[in-house]
């Protein structure tokens, strides 16, 4: 669970030096990592300057340390600001999330980097959108 104490570099490191899969498709696996949602890991993969493609197995023991600490950040954010309202979803209370007005690269493929102006770009991944940029995610 990335928002225990227990859920730390040291961790994530020990979980995913076993997976030879894309970071990205090891942090959302729910089996390894809780709650991790594809919003989520991509934010938090270009914050930690991580790119999703890479194996889960070659991170470094500092890159899995800057990974948790984002996915705690990001999904802290997320929870404060009400989650993400995409489409037509609303909270319980019927009100609508905030988070998707931090978004750094989710959804934002072909539009400028907000930190280095190169384009952001899009893959898939299992299925699934995955939303990076190559300069800032090398």
């Amino acid at each position: 669970e990335p928002l225990e104490n227990s859920f730390d570099g040291d961790a994530l490191y020990n979980i995913l030096q076993k997976k030879s899969v894309p970071v990205k498709n090891a942090i959302m696996d729910a089996s390894l990592v809780v709650g991790v949602g594809n919003i989520y890991a991509c934010e938090a993969l270009f914050r930690s300057k991580i790119n999703p493609l890479v194996k889960a197995n070659m991170l470094t023991n500092d890159n899995c340390q800057l990974l948790a600490e984002n996915n705690k950040i990001v999904l802290q954010e997320a929870i404060n600001s009400g989650g993400s309202t995409l489409r037509d979803y609303v909270q319980s209370s019927g009100g609508k999330g905030y988070f998707q007005y931090n978004f750094n690269v989710y959804g934002k493929d072909g539009e400028p980097c907000n930190i280095c102006n190169n384009e952001i770009k899009r893959v898939k991944q299992s299925g699934r959108s995955t939303f990076y940029c190559e300069v800032c995610q090398g």
